[in-house]
């Protein structure tokens, strides 16, 4: 799945690593110099749910031989330890090597976005509420139009639309995302909608803008937020302001409904994860302190150790940043446009098989 970036900076433009721990920072460890840092062990208490790897595990070995020749070794032995003991502590005795991720800050302290798969209501064909168009991807000769052009009909008669939705803002947060299922209406169908390319014009976070114009306050910035807003808006004003990202993302209907991330593999809800694959190789294991969030999106004061893997990337997570994964839907939606707290982070490796020394940083192609 291709995806600009992470809706937590795209949307609200968002970064950094703030000092207090209201959104989950420990501040536990040593000062680390590097992404990836090599640590005896893992110290951790948190309440421990490695239930979600088995399955995502198993769907990298049925589809990607090369990851499977690269990490099964590891994959096997980690699911022994999550069976048989399941304390990080232990980790050593199973011959597996960790590598704690430094953190923006330096002290351990890795950030976690969300990003998740939209469902949208469409039609076939337009009506007088269903009439804002879904586009596959066209050949542009010499410069593919902007947001505001293609809203202005740059588009209309050459066949591309693929169906209608009743609201700009909901094609545009699938956009954001780079792929999402669509439910037609008239006949019933839901159908997965993959990337298929953009106009390449840049992208403006339409969060930033309503922020620096006063509309809705930094503190209080979310997905949820801007769909607010929205709502008490004419058409004419979120068009503007839609307008203000010329950035334009193209579809394509698939014939499965599997969600793919960049490693060609189907994503599990909370098992995987986007990351930087400079320091994360697609297929890598990762055992993750993942900050839990209450009902309002606000960092409830407790993580989950869980077992993760990197199975996509994202424009904007480089380095000491990981984008979760959280399914299918509006709720979906709504936790990961909350999604911007800390965790700790280790990668792991088998000692004796391709992965060990995971500290040490791939070889660059």
């Amino acid at each position: 799945m291709f995806r600009k970036a992470t809706i937590a900076l795209l949307i609200l433009g968002l970064a950094g690593c703030a000092k207090p721990t209201d959104r989950g920072q420990q501040y536990l460890d040593n000062r680390f110099d590097q992404v990836l840092n090599q640590v005896p062990a893992v110290n951790s208490d948190k309440p421990q749910d490695y239930s979600q790897f088995s399955q995502q595990m198993e769907k990298v070995l049925e589809r990607s031989p090369s990851m499977a020749a690269t990490n099964q070794a590891l994959y096997r032995q980690i699911e022994n330890w999550a069976e048989q003991s399941g304390d990080p502590a232990q980790l050593g005795n199973y011959g597996i090597q960790v590598a704690q991720m430094g953190g923006g800050d330096g002290h351990g302290n890795v950030m976690f976005t969300g990003y998740f798969s939209p469902v949208i209501e469409l039609r076939h064909q337009p009506d007088e509420t269903y009439r804002y168009p879904v586009y596959g991807m066209p050949e542009c000769e010499e410069r593919c139009p902007t947001r505001a052009e293609i809203y202005n009909g740059a588009l209309a008669g050459q066949g591309l639309e693929l169906g209608y939705s009743d609201s700009m803002l909901d094609i545009f947060m699938m956009e954001v995302q780079g792929s999402g299922f669509v439910h037609f209406e008239d006949n019933g169908e839901l159908e997965y909608f993959a990337y298929n390319g953009k106009n390449g014009h840049p992208y403006v976070s339409i969060g930033r803008v309503l922020i620096e114009r006063g509309e809705v306050p930094r503190e209080k910035m979310s997905l949820k937020a801007i769909a607010d807003w929205v709502y008490q808006q004419d058409e004419a004003t979120v068009r503007e302001l839609l307008e203000q990202n010329p950035s334009y993302v193209f579809f394509k209907p698939k014939d499965n409904l599997d969600v793919m991330g960049t490693a060609g593999i189907p994503l599990q809800a909370h098992a995987s994860v986007a990351a930087d694959r400079e320091y994360l190789p697609m297929g890598s294991v990762i055992l993750a302190e993942v900050p839990q969030l209450d009902e309002d999106g606000n960092w409830n004061g407790q993580h989950v150790l869980k077992l993760l893997m990197a199975l996509d990337t994202g424009g904007a997570v480089k380095k000491n940043h990981l984008d979760l994964y959280h399914g299918m839907g509006a709720q979906a939606g709504i936790d990961a446009g909350h999604y911007k707290h800390f965790g700790r982070v280790w990668k792991l490796g088998l000692q004796g098989s391709k992965t060990e020394q995971p500290w040490v940083e791939p070889v660059k192609d």
